[in-house]
């Protein structure tokens, strides 16, 4: 059997050195314009889980009143593993909820108990004064509305503000944004969101 030597340098056509492998990334949500926006179910973590399901955010947004346009530019909204010190996250074409602790009552610093006091109070999560703050004493259907109600409102909020720039790249407006985003259509839907939710 004659022996001979394999080629491993790529090929040079009109001065340009040609990769050897292919370079163009995995198409994926990220990266690429989706049609209709996914719902992606990540692992929760260790020490999280996730109380919401796929089904949970598709009974969501159908009661959105203007879903159709919200949703422009937007690829995925994930239920993502759970982070410390964060309910939730975007970036372009992206928003996410994370997982919740394993133990549902959550204790805050006192800033997080008075930007959140009127949903808490809304959806009957009764708070006790704590050293450090407050302990929330949420049960899973009280999780579940906060999620829906302000964490996917508020992500959805910068997903808007970013949509509604002349360039659509960035965010601009910030928290305040977000947070008065969330709360506006959280006194929308609140009535839709009982017929559909169970609070207790």
């Amino acid at each position: 059997m004659k022996c001979s030597r394999r080629k491993t340098t790529p090929r040079v056509v009109d001065g340009v050195v040609q990769f050897k492998n292919r370079r163009a990334p995995t198409p994926n949500y990220y990266n690429t314009p989706q049609t209709v926006p996914v719902i992606d179910r990540e692992r929760p973590g260790s020490g999280y889980r996730h109380l919401l399901k796929k089904r949970d955010v598709i009974d969501f947004i159908s009661i959105l009143p203007d879903w159709e346009e919200l949703s422009k530019g937007l690829n995925v909204i994930v239920l993502a593993p759970g982070e410390e010190d964060t309910d939730g996250w975007h970036d372009p074409g992206v928003v996410a909820v994370c997982a919740w602790e394993r133990e549902l009552w959550r204790e805050v610093d006192d800033e997080y108990c008075q930007e959140h006091a009127d949903t808490l109070e809304r959806l009957g999560v009764p708070c006790e004064k704590t050293k450090s703050g407050s302990l929330c004493k949420f049960s899973e259907a009280t999780t579940k509305a906060f999620q829906l109600l302000h964490i996917l409102l508020h992500e959805l909020g910068h997903h808007h503000d970013r949509m509604t720039t002349r360039s659509k790249r960035a965010a601009s407006r910030g928290e305040g944004y977000a947070e008065r985003y969330a709360r506006q259509y959280e006194n929308l839907i609140w009535d839709r969101y009982l017929e559909v939710f169970e609070l207790e």
